[in-house]
């Protein structure tokens, strides 16, 4: 059970507080993992009297969590730790309505939760300290994206580090929370079996794909000015790569964890310049179809641009100049409007020296972090009968009949209990942040300075024909 806490949440009408926020503290509260005297404050400008925020929380809530795990006296013990209070964010004065709300309590454990855009980040740290609200047992949790650039993410940084030093900073990136993502670092440190082909002389190259079928739904505003390198690439996919190329940490916990993750970032081989036409494909939708229903062009998406040039894919082959992994080409792939919904992770390993059986194939290790979470291992096996002929088999690791779960965690469950209790490991820290932002800025530059306009590709599809080239002009292929 978590110590008792005031989890403020910022932005606490958004989409991201009702769909995603409130449902994983609800489940924590009805498994038991919430101290009696941990309260919830939702604040927002929008003026809502505490029972119509309760019912609007209970409506979201019911929209997103499963049917069998949602019963009415649960929530009534539940909404009894929501509370609601009206304020702007913006406004300094509202910060000190704020504090004489919730009362003095020197030691008492305050989590800032900012659901809102990165435009306020500053002003709300900065209006916190003067609120006294910023005190040695105050907490602070950014939502991504951290800044638009290595420029804009410095300033962040700097204003929140003005007021929360390192250690009370949580940068969150829901995809850590994964079981899978976890579970990888299991199967790379705690196996034997792996360590030793986990390396440049028997990896052939490394998939790293997040695909989704959905557009921009109602981000139109916000995608349009990030796209799909700012808001997928920067974060989400260049940890999955650290989690995948690190090497194992003296020790699991998060400044080890987070060293060794950072220097995979400091020896990403720079792509920048003429570079960027070689070893980047950018992509936008078009019209198409998706489980049979006709979806528009992005550029028809509302609150989108009728001549927008922003990428809704991207392609990427990246190498990462270090011992282990000298000559192993990475390759990230995000997109929208894809075939298929599916995150996963493939180690394609080397053929063996000497093929002596035909229609050997080379062994591949994939992990799927959605839409279920799996491992599997892919090896050769002969076919029953007469003769040698072989075919895939794979050894598979379902995790949650594996452990037999009744219900898997939500990303968000395990991320807030670790804010709670103050553990920093599977978050971002300041100087990864803008490790990865020093990275990517080249590649957005080069996109502008020689033209790289968006390869247009069907809703439904799996990108652009140029992303398909990347690999096969090497002689490999996208798994599909």
């Amino acid at each position: 059970m978590t110590i008792p806490c005031d989890m403020l949440v910022f932005g606490g009408t958004g989409d991201l507080a009702l769909h995603k926020l409130l449902p994983a503290l609800y489940h924590l509260h009805r498994d038991g993992r919430l101290h009696p005297d941990l309260r919830i404050l939702a604040l927002a400008r929008t003026a809502l009297a505490r029972e119509a925020y309760q019912a609007l929380a209970e409506r979201r809530c019911r929209a997103q969590v499963a049917r069998a795990d949602f019963d009415a006296l649960t929530w009534s013990s539940f909404a009894a730790r929501l509370d609601y209070f009206a304020m702007d964010a913006s406004q300094s004065a509202d910060f000190g309505r704020l504090a004489k709300h919730l009362g003095h309590a020197e030691h008492r454990v305050r989590v800032h939760y900012l659901a809102t855009a990165p435009d306020l980040f500053e002003d709300i740290a900065a209006h916190l300290a003067i609120a006294g609200l910023a005190g040695s047992h105050a907490r602070i949790v950014l939502e991504k994206p951290i800044g638009h650039s290595l420029e804009s993410a410095k300033a962040i940084n700097a204003a929140i580090g003005a007021v929360f030093d390192e250690s009370r900073v949580f940068r969150i990136d829901h995809y850590l929370g994964k079981e899978t993502v976890q579970n990888l670092m299991a199967l790379r440190f705690a196996n034997a079996l792996f360590e030793p082909v986990w390396r440049a002389g028997h990896i052939d190259h490394v998939q790293i794909s997040v695909c989704e079928t959905l557009g921009v739904e109602n981000r139109g505003a916000y995608y349009d000015r990030s796209g799909a390198m700012r808001d997928m690439i920067q974060n989400h996919l260049l940890q999955l790569l650290c989690l995948v190329a690190m090497e194992a940490p003296v020790r699991f916990d998060a400044e080890a964890v987070r060293n060794e993750k950072l220097k995979i970032l400091q020896a990403l081989k720079p792509i920048s310049g003429l570079d960027v036409q070689d070893n980047t494909v950018r992509g936008q939708y078009t019209a198409g179809k998706i489980g049979g229903q006709e979806v528009p062009a992005y550029y028809f998406e509302k609150n989108v641009d009728n001549d927008s040039d922003t990428e809704t894919f991207v392609a990427l082959q990246v190498e990462i100049d270090n011992w282990r992994w000298a000559g192993v080409p990475f390759y990230l792939r995000t997109g929208k409007r894809m075939a298929k919904k599916a995150t996963e992770i493939v180690i394609q390993f080397k053929p063996v020296p000497h093929r002596l059986f035909d229609g050997s194939q080379p062994n591949r290790l994939l992990i799927r972090l959605q839409p279920e979470e799996r491992i599997s291992l892919q090896l050769m096996g002969k076919t029953p009968g007469k003769g040698m002929r072989l075919a895939p088999v794979e050894l598979d690791l379902n995790l949650a009949q594996a452990f037999r779960q009744k219900r898997r965690w939500d990303a968000y469950e395990r991320l807030l209990l670790d804010v709670i209790e103050g553990d920093s490991t599977l978050f971002m820290r300041r100087d990864e942040v803008e490790a990865a932002w020093t990275w990517v800025d080249p590649i957005l530059k080069g996109w502008l300075e020689y033209y790289q306009n968006p390869r247009p590709y069907s809703a439904g599809s799996n990108g652009p024909e140029q992303a398909q080239s990347l690999l096969e002009l090497q002689g490999r292929k996208w798994l599909e």
